[in-house]
């Protein structure tokens, strides 16, 4: 782990459980994409700037989930590196409590309040054109969460977030955390037709091409949206619904996987609303979803 392999001449990626991207700049500036997922993570990637006599200059944020941003305070607090990130992801750089905040729907417990869902802050700038070294682009990425970005350096290595994940990880965690189900399908496709010199997903092994495991994370979102609408044939509470996906799915719940899973559900059950197969109900105070049979 915090293995760095290179990939071309200039780009690079530290192996990590969320992978780093390095780029090498002018002289021995670098930029990172993506600073790991803690103060540990950030004092890894400082020794091995250090071994390699690197200057870091910069720190390019795909997105805001904790597990991304967490050596971004360490590594500019050592190197007074400057940060960006895209969009509305950067006040949640800026404001990390918005995570937690956002996932549980109002000030989170202690419980959530920890370094998985919570990095410190810093002082991050909101990514443009013109912050980008010389050569790159980035690349909107949406659904995965709000405005979250891939890049593309200057050798053609592209570096894709979370905007899909590994096969092993999808059978463990069957439902992966998405934001906006419709913009995340779309991104999926979009990659299933990039070509690049080689792509390096944050949680997937880096590879030459990227169809095949996007196909595989579609067809995992769709399995998902069936499983869905199969437990609500009759108008269902969302907690019924979110403790049948569990029990489907043969997953354990606990604070932080209430929080993930239920966000996830609520932005399902909101795409198959948008697209007309699952209405709502109230009765008893209560909000019921109830899947909309076709003829």
């Amino acid at each position: 782990m915090y293995e760095l392999i290179q990939l071309t001449e200039q780009t690079y990626y530290i192996k990590s459980p969320a992978n780093i991207g390095l780029v090498r700049l002018e002289g021995q500036e670098v930029c990172l994409i993506d600073s790991g997922s803690d103060k540990d993570a950030g004092r890894k990637v400082r020794q091995i700037l250090d071994r390699n006599g690197w200057t870091l200059k910069a720190i390019y944020n795909t997105h805001a989930h904790a597990d991304h941003i967490g050596g971004n305070r360490y590594l500019q607090g050592q190197t007074g590196c400057r940060i960006y990130a895209p969009g509305i992801d950067c006040a949640f750089t800026r404001h990390p409590i918005l995570e937690p905040s956002f996932l549980y729907g109002g000030y989170p417990p202690k419980d959530l309040r920890h370094k998985f869902l919570m990095a410190q802050d810093s002082g991050a700038e909101v990514l443009t054109a013109e912050a980008l070294p010389e050569g790159f682009e980035s690349i909107p990425l949406p659904g995965h969460f709000f405005d979250m970005v891939g890049f593309r350096t200057a050798d053609d290595v592209v570096f894709l977030a979370d905007c899909l994940s590994s096969r092993e990880i999808l059978e463990k965690y069957q439902v992966g955390f998405i934001y906006d189900v419709a913009e995340y399908l779309r991104t999926l496709e979009m990659v299933k037709d990039l070509q690049a010199r080689m792509f390096v997903p944050a949680h997937a092994e880096a590879a030459e091409d990227m169809a095949d495991l996007a196909r595989y994370n579609i067809d995992k979102v769709l399995e998902v949206a069936e499983k869905i609408l199969a437990l609500c044939p009759e108008p269902r509470c969302f907690e019924e619904i979110l403790q049948g996906l569990f029990a489907a799915f043969a997953m354990k719940m606990d604070f932080q996987q209430y929080v993930l899973v239920g966000s996830t559900l609520r932005s399902y059950l909101a795409w198959l609303k948008d697209a007309g197969r699952v209405q709502i109900a109230f009765a008893d105070n209560r909000m019921l979803w109830q899947r909309v049979c076709s003829l």
